[in-house]
């Protein structure tokens, strides 16, 4: 018999267990029954002729066995009996199965959260096909902002066309702003956001639209008719998901726009390209209209052929880099992008940044876990030394050590099953709320999911924790001498000294884990809090934005300066109706606000000396006078006034960062760049009237870099960021505001009036969602500790009712009986805590790149941290030690 038919027979046998065992009954029965007749009839008693059959035979149970053993899987049959004595004795001792389920569910649901956000950020492809084909190609990082992470039309042509790694390359637009389109139905124009990608984006990235169709060249052609395609949230949200949108029309931002396609909900260009940014709707960009002649405006994204490696990718970008040109009619700029050039996996670009910040959390989590596996092995130690008289007995009778660690395993899977059960609930809870959550910029947020690979996790970790707080207890009661078990189990017994050994150490080890997850989670909460000091160079408080559409567009207007004139009129109307509004206190235009988009124009340099070659220019903004008010930025000289015209002397405000580096340069006497003249490569001079805080424009936590503010009297603005300070709410100006700016325009779209302060939490919401997430998870495993602690001591001192009493009757004082249980808590705990502070100075260094303003090594932090697990610890054994101390000594010499 083959053993693939052996396997077949056995699978069959123990599946049809019941039918068999009746079987074998009725032939046991018939086969003792033919011994018995054959004994009598040598003329033996019925008595001893049953006996005699029943010692030929081995014994009826024996009998079973063999035979069991033979058809069918024994370990399965022996399991199942575990299995049932398990679930018997967890529903008759239903305070300490809640309890270990709760802790389990707890731990193994923080571990499946946190393991899908790594999974969804760091593990799992991006949700395109062959993702790993595709890369991001950008320069090296910079301070001139996003005008030196781009690249220029023409430049993406010669790169396309030159590049032979590529199946093909495609970008987008990379300026593009929030509620940048205002859509028409009729009433009040309605906001949205809209991206311009170039119109092979899709191809590339391998998304097919879910109805209609993606674009084609024909639609980024000049004098192609304007078509639009929707996002799966957008048309649900603003269309109720009509199925016949496609080639309906919708008048969008003063053009007849003709919806061509609805793109999968697969699909969101936020969750991968602009973090916590909602994008409705993508439409084409037309690379040979006015782009052309916009610098640096393009991302771009490449997908590799097949075979071919990052390295050769990288290699050919080298060799095509110095061919590039920033614009063609220009021969001297071609080369400008030698060096600058870079492909890198698209996964890396979008996640790698987040890599150490979620090994942390990673490894943050993992310590939860142990911590719970500890707690749950103390209680399982108790718990079986509570039936220590049970396996004792089971091994006086001849159970092997092996069955009994079996059957104390099993109860671990049991209770690790249960907990993973709920913990894979509570964490199906916790990934969904964390997808919602958008104002977190996080890249894929949105793609978070539970998926088989988080389920997959579940078991992996259901079965390590099970093993990790079920093998202790079990070596521990099968290795037990089988006297001394019954011994110590017997009235009046003290705990084993072995026993109590084996629980401080788990106590210590917990405690250490907790030390060091206080510690991590208190440097990244001191942090956060240098964070939020930083001086911005603004008051974001009292302050708001909504973005307002202009037209100061002027027939033949070939230098811009009837544009200007047209412009500057306008905005000084807007202003001073917004300025007239009750509670406002200032008021100003700007075209990018901080902590948000940029770009630079170049290098303004002292007038005489030659700039150098190399060295990024400051970010740009184009401002109306007010604006600096508005922000709560202090200037040093002047604002600008409504007087400095397109033809009038050129003036700048810059900051100080950059003031101070211009003053060093030597061609000012009195080192000052304030009313001084700035060379503008062949243009025009600049005058510096204002000198003004450094702002950080691009981060929080980073260096404010240079910055320069052109009037918008001036110079040509991307976009109009209206800004309002008031001494109220700035939600309570909203109605009024949006009210004027429609007086005035009545196609003003009813954009969002946004509070400065959302941008500051906006730009640090990823550093303070991974803050709050571990010190939520140090307070849990505090919790855990003290838990730990608490149920050590209070178990040590019910195991000693009668040594406690004994002390007393002979003179020992309630004060002595705390003191002396107090003592033991606290050097288990300061154990712990050396340990912990130990490990966490010689890991310090993992968690370095995340702080900001703090030392790995902070002593205050250490030290507070370790005073407050003390604190906790002694808490903890307090409670224990008070119940001890009220011990009537009468009472408890009488206790068994």
């Amino acid at each position: 018999m083959s053993e693939t038919l052996r396997l077949i027979k056995r699978i069959w046998a123990f599946l049809r267990r019941k039918p068999l065992d009746d079987d074998l009954e009725d032939e046991l029965a018939a086969h003792l029954q033919f011994a018995i007749e054959d004994n009598i009839a040598r003329g033996m008693s019925p008595t001893e002729a049953r006996r005699i059959a029943l010692i030929n035979i081995g014994g009826m149970d024996h009998a079973r066995y063999q035979h069991r053993q033979a058809r069918g899987f024994m370990t399965l049959d022996i399991f199942k009996q575990d299995l049932k004595y398990t679930l018997r004795t967890l529903w008759h001792d239903p305070s300490f199965t809640v309890v270990a389920v709760l802790i389990l569910a707890l731990a193994i649901g923080a571990n499946i959260a946190v393991f899908s956000v790594v999974n969804t950020l760091l593990l799992r492809p991006l949700p395109f096909p062959a993702a790993h084909q595709l890369v991001w190609i950008a320069p090296p990082p910079t301070k001139c902002g996003m005008s030196c992470a781009t690249y220029s039309t023409d430049a993406y042509d010669e790169f396309r066309v030159a590049s032979r790694s590529y199946q093909d390359v495609t970008g987008y637009f990379a300026f593009s702003g929030a509620d940048n389109l205002s859509l028409n139905l009729g009433g009040a124009p309605l906001p949205a956001t809209g991206i311009d990608v170039i119109q092979n984006f899709f191809q590339v990235l391998g998304v097919q639209a879910q109805m209609g169709r993606v674009f084609t060249p024909d639609d980024a052609r000049n004098g192609a008719a304007p078509v639009i395609l929707l996002s799966n949230a957008w048309w649900k949200r603003q269309f109720n998901a009509d199925p016949s949108i496609i080639g309906k029309a919708f008048d969008i931002n003063g053009r007849q726009t003709t919806v061509i396609g609805v793109l999968p909900a697969s699909f969101d260009f936020g969750a991968v390209f602009a973090p916590g940014t909602k994008v409705d709707a993508i439409t084409p960009l037309n690379l040979y209209g006015p782009p052309r002649d916009w610098g640096n405006i393009i991302t771009l994204i490449g997908r590799m052929k097949p075979g071919v490696t990052l390295d050769q990718a990288v290699d050919e970008a080298a060799r095509v880099a110095p061919r590039m040109c920033w614009n063609n009619k220009h021969p001297e700029t071609c080369g400008e992008y030698k060096g600058s050039v870079v492909p890198v996996p698209l996964k890396d670009y979008i996640g790698g940044k987040l890599r150490r910040s979620l090994i942390v959390l990673w490894s943050a989590v993992g310590a939860i876990l142990l911590i719970a596996c500890v707690n749950l092995s103390n209680l399982l130690l108790a718990r079986a030394a509570a039936r220590a008289k049970e396996f004792a007995m089971r091994g006086a009778l001849g159970a092997s050590r092996a069955r009994i660690v079996r059957q104390l395993l099993t109860e671990s899977l049991v209770l690790s099953g249960m907990g993973a059960i709920f913990g894979f609930m509570l964490a199906a809870v916790l990934v969904e709320w964390l997808a919602h959550q958008g104002a977190i910029a996080l890249p894929l947020l949105s793609t978070l999911h539970m998926d088989g690979a988080a389920l997959g996790w579940t078991v992996l970790i259901s079965f390590f924790s099970a093993t990790i707080f079920g093998i202790v207890p079990g070596l521990r009661m099968a290795g037990g001498n089988v006297y001394e078990s019954l011994k110590d189990a017997g009235p009046g017994a003290s705990a084993s000294r072995k026993h109590e050994r084996i629980r401080s150490v788990l106590v210590v080890s917990e405690v250490a884990l907790a030390c060091m997850l206080l510690v991590g989670a208190g440097l990244l909460l001191r942090s956060f809090m240098n964070v939020l000091k930083v001086d911005l160079g603004f008051e974001p408080d009292h302050a708001a934005a909504i973005k307002v559409p202009y037209d100061d567009s002027v027939p033949n207007d070939k230098d811009g300066a009837l544009g200007a004139q047209k412009r500057g009129v306008l905005f000084q109307q807007i202003l001073n109706r917004i300025a007239a509004l009750p509670g406002v206190e200032a008021a100003g235009f700007t075209d990018y606000l901080p902590l948000g988009q940029n770009r630079s124009w170049g290098l303004p340099y002292p007038k005489g000396l030659k700039p150098p070659q190399g060295i990024d220019g400051p970010l740009v903004y184009v401002i109306s006078p007010g604006y600096m008010h508005a922000m709560g930025t202090p200037i040093r000289g002047r604002d600008f006034s409504w007087s400095d015209g397109p033809k009038s002397e050129q003036v700048v405000m810059i900051n100080r960062s950059y003031a101070q580096y211009l003053s060093n340069l030597g061609a000012w006497p009195d080192k000052d760049a304030l009313n001084k003249p700035l060379g503008n490569g062949g243009g025009a001079d600049l005058h510096v009237v204002g000198i003004v805080d450094d702002v950080h424009e691009e981060n929080v936590d980073g260096d404010p870099g240079w910055q320069i503010y052109y009037p918008a009297t001036q110079a040509n603005p991307s976009s109009g960021e209206l800004v309002v300070r008031t001494r109220m709410n700035p939600a309570s100006l909203a109605g009024s505001v949006l009210a004027t700016l429609r007086e005035i325009n009545p196609k003003q779209p009813a954009n969002e009036f946004r509070p400065i302060r959302l941008l500051v939490n906006h730009a640090v919401s990823g550093r303070q969602f991974f803050m709050l997430l571990v010190v939520s998870f140090a307070a849990l495993g505090l919790l855990l500790a003290a838990l730990g602690i608490y149920g050590v001591i209070s178990y040590s001192v019910t195991r000693q009712t009668q040594e406690i009493g004994i002390r007393m009757a002979l003179g020992a004082s309630a004060g002595h009986v705390r003191g002396r249980i107090l003592t033991s808590t606290l050097r288990l705990a300061i154990i712990g805590v050396g340990i912990g502070i130990g490990a966490s100075v010689a890991g310090a260094k993992l968690i370095a790149a995340l702080l900001f303003g703090t030392s790995p090594w902070d002593v205050i932090t250490y030290a507070a941290m370790a005073l407050l697990l003390l604190l906790i610890a002694a808490f903890s054994g307090y409670i224990p030690a008070f119940r001890a101390s009220r011990i009537n000594p009468t009472v408890a010499l009488r206790t068994n």
